[in-house]
């Protein structure tokens, strides 16, 4: 074999070692987005519901939305606030589903708490039934799947 070829196997063999070492640079950045993604949602959920356990008037405003008890003006607009905000988080976590970011298992568990939290509040399913055109259309479509029991 002459030096050129040499050479030339050699440049080859380095240009395959330097796109195996870029793949397994982005199969490791992929990992890291998405357990960087996993501990902010979960963070985030878990503020939202300290928020709530730590003041007492507005646990009652949630708890006696939820039971469809009536509610202040005020009252009703914190219940809004809130549901908003649940909804937006459920909307973040569906979308970084879609994008590879949060695996099946995962996402299969948020539907099922998703499904058993509007199921056990028609205050829940009616702030839906209102506001459902400021969501995403691939989200409105995954809620609407889970609330099909329901009637808007």
């Amino acid at each position: 074999m002459s030096g050129k070829a040499i050479r030339e196997s050699l440049g080859f063999l380095a240009v395959v070692v330097g796109i195996v070492f870029v793949g397994l640079e982005l199969r490791q950045n992929r990992d890291l987005m998405r357990a960087q993604i996993r501990h902010e949602l979960s963070t985030v959920i878990v503020e939202m519901q300290m928020a709530t356990a730590q003041n007492l008037q507005f646990a009652s405003v949630m708890r006696r939305g939820h039971a469809g008890e009536e509610l202040s003006p005020d009252e009703l607009a914190q219940f809004e606030f809130k549901s908003n905000a649940i909804f937006r988080y459920w909307e973040n976590v569906h979308y970084q589903y879609r994008e590879g970011l949060y695996d099946d298992v995962e996402f299969l568990s948020h539907r099922d708490a998703w499904a058993g939290y509007v199921g056990r509040s028609q205050a829940a399913v009616s702030f839906w039934c209102s506001y459902r055109g400021t969501y995403s259309p691939e989200f409105r479509e995954a809620l609407d799947e889970i609330l099909s029991t329901f009637r808007c």
